[in-house]
């Protein structure tokens, strides 16, 4: 499923236009990336939790020229499925 497909099954569902469909979509993903960015979690009960991980730094290898290379440190997001969730896949 694409954001296009998501949007309309947002509209379908809740009985909306597709443009307040599109509308609440971008506000929820907006609203985790401010929250991720300030380095906090979000948690949506029975889904799951957006987090902020730390990756340390390290070294690599240039699969081109097989030259060591240092990979900064970083910050990354991280999803862990709600129990909910999990049992519905599952």
């Amino acid at each position: 499923m694409n954001k296009t497909e998501l949007i309309d099954h947002i509209a379908t569902s809740a009985d909306i236009s597709k443009a307040a469909a599109a509308r609440a979509l971008d506000a929820v993903i907006d609203g985790v990336t401010t929250t991720l960015a300030k380095n906090d979690s979000v948690t949506l009960v029975g889904f799951g939790t957006f987090s902020v991980s730390e990756r340390a730094a390290r070294t690599g290898r240039n699969p081109r020229t097989k030259e060591e290379i240092v990979i900064e440190a970083a910050k990354v997001p991280k999803f862990k499925a709600g129990k909910a969730l999990k049992d519905a896949v599952n």
